[in-house]
C-alpha cells in the first residue's frame, strides 16, 4: 500500500468509524478483492480508480484509490464533501486525484517494473 500527497493524514482526520470502513475496503483491495460499496470514479476510464463513498454524522468523507498499478494498491486522495450542492465531485478535488495519479504512475515505473517487462503482481508478493 502506498499513500500518496496527504492521503494518509487526511484518512487519519476522519471519524474512528470512517476510518474502520476506509481500512477495511482497502485491505480487501491488497488482497486483489473489492469492496461492496467502493465504485469507479467517474471520468478515469473504467475500474482502475475507485473511490469509496462513506456517510457519517449527516457529513460524505471520499477516499480514492487505485489499481491500475499491478504491483500495490495507491490511495491517491481523501476528503469530506462539504459542498450540498449534488452528488458530483468537485472539480479541484479531481484536478488532484489526476495528478496523484501521475505521481503514483511513476513511482510504480521506478519502483516496480523491471527491465524486460517483468513485473511483481500483489499476490506474488
Amino acid at each position: 500500500m502506498h499513500w500518496i500527497g496527504s492521503s494518509r493524514d487526511d484518512v487519519r482526520e476522519f471519524p474512528s468509524e470512517v476510518r474502520v470502513m476506509v481500512g477495511f475496503a482497502l485491505l480487501q483491495a491488497e488482497l486483489g478483492g473489492k469492496y461492496i460499496d467502493a465504485k469507479p470514479m467517474k471520468g478515469f476510464g473504467g475500474a482502475g480508480v475507485l473511490e469509496i463513498v462513506t456517510d457519517h454524522d449527516g457529513s460524505t468523507y471520499r477516499t480514492v484509490y487505485t489499481i491500475k498499478l499491478p504491483s500495490a494498491v495507491y490511495v491517491l486522495h481523501a476528503f469530506q464533501k462539504k459542498s450540498k450542492k449534488g452528488i458530483a465531485t468537485p472539480q479541484k478535488e479531481l484536478d488532484r486525484v489526476k495528478k496523484r495519479l501521475d505521481v503514483a504512475t511513476r513511482h510504480h515505473k521506478e519502483n516496480y517494473e523491471q527491465e524486460g517487462g517483468n513485473k511483481t503482481t500483489r499476490r506474488e508478493k
